[in-house]
């Protein structure tokens, strides 16, 4: 089944924007957050000066980690990362941008990030819910929030979708690092079992959670059970949907070698009264259907995590990236057993 159909909702729509759409700057994480942040005080709109100020400080406080944009091409002066970065100093003394990045910010955001929030990778393909539209002129121009968007900035669910944004933001800038972004790129990730952590494999510098970083691929739904986590009332268990201890049991499969039950393919984010009840039975045929949904869905996300779900089906013999073949991938491990 199609991420977009597997649940069809306002939420399923941010996370489409959030997790699908390509990326060559972090602008739409930073509007996201923004926008996510005015409409949980309840706001039905918004002065686009006062959305500008939080969207450029969650820029400026990331330029100080990762870079915000691709190592390719260059930027001129006036380029909106260009004055974030000479502005970012006094931005974070004052604790709120300066008149030139503010100026910045109200200048571009609507001819840049907000035109292309809702997009996602393909000509004319877009999110089928709005969250927002931008109307006035000049320096009055008012953002309106959708209903939609308040319902999901003030449901049960928005710490899920921050902390998923929040995973995705820094997956992204990650990849953006000279020398960090290429391991990435080349080799995908690792997971640190111990902290539960997504590193770069050769540096073993933690990325993100493995939470944070997966659930949005599987709408926030439990591996094992299928109903939604929530953040606050539900203990959060990552389970090993084929069990780790089923690895010395694991034949060699197309590839040469048994498949790898440490890496983020096989992980998932179970309540975690659902993982102590499974304990270390083998997933059944639902939780395998789930699973290679979850896994295709991130198939289809801009790099990292698709690169590495990519080198583990080539690892063990199963080449391209046609739909369905984490269908075939699932299936084949369990006859490996």
């Amino acid at each position: 089944m199609d991420f977009s159909h597997w649940e069809r909702s306002p939420r399923s729509s941010w996370r489409m924007a959030v997790l699908m759409g390509a990326n060559s700057r972090t602008y739409k994480f930073a509007l996201g957050a923004a926008l996510l942040d005015a409409a949980a005080e309840g706001r039905s709109e918004i002065l686009l000066r006062d959305l500008a100020a939080p969207y450029a400080m969650g820029l400026v406080r990331h330029l100080g980690q990762a870079p915000q944009v691709s190592q390719k091409g260059e930027r001129g002066e006036k380029d909106f990362l260009s004055v974030a970065e000479r502005e970012a100093a006094e931005s974070l003394r004052l604790g709120s941008p300066t008149e030139e990045l503010l100026a910045a910010a109200v200048d571009s955001m609507p001819r840049m990030v907000m035109r292309k929030f809702h997009n996602l990778r393909g000509e004319g393909a877009e999110v089928p819910h709005r969250f927002y539209e931008v109307t006035g002129r000049s320096h009055e121009k008012v953002v309106r929030l959708s209903k939609e968007l308040s319902d999901i900035a003030r449901s049960e669910q928005a710490p899920t979708l921050r902390g998923e944004l929040s995973a995705r933001w820094s997956i992204v800038e990650t990849s953006f690092a000279a020398g960090i972004g290429r391991s990435l790129i080349d080799e995908g990730v690792a997971v640190d079992m111990t902290t539960l952590q997504i590193t770069d494999r050769r540096r073993r510098r933690p990325v993100t959670g493995v939470t944070d970083a997966v659930i949005g691929f599987q709408h926030g739904l439990c591996m094992i059970c299928a109903e939604l986590i929530t953040p606050g009332i539900d203990v959060i268990a990552v389970d090993h949907v084929f069990p780790y201890s089923f690895m010395r049991l694991l034949r060699p499969g197309g590839g040469g070698t048994a498949p790898d039950l440490d890496a983020v393919w096989n992980l998932a984010p179970t309540h975690a009264w659902c993982n102590g009840q499974k304990s270390n039975r083998p997933p059944v045929p639902a939780e395998m259907i789930r699973l290679a949904q979850r896994n295709e869905a991130i198939m289809r996300s801009p790099h990292p995590l698709k690169k590495t779900l990519k080198l583990t089906l080539e690892h063990n013999g199963h080449k391209g990236t046609r739909p369905g073949q984490w269908f075939t991938f699932v299936q084949h491990v369990r006859d490996l057993l």
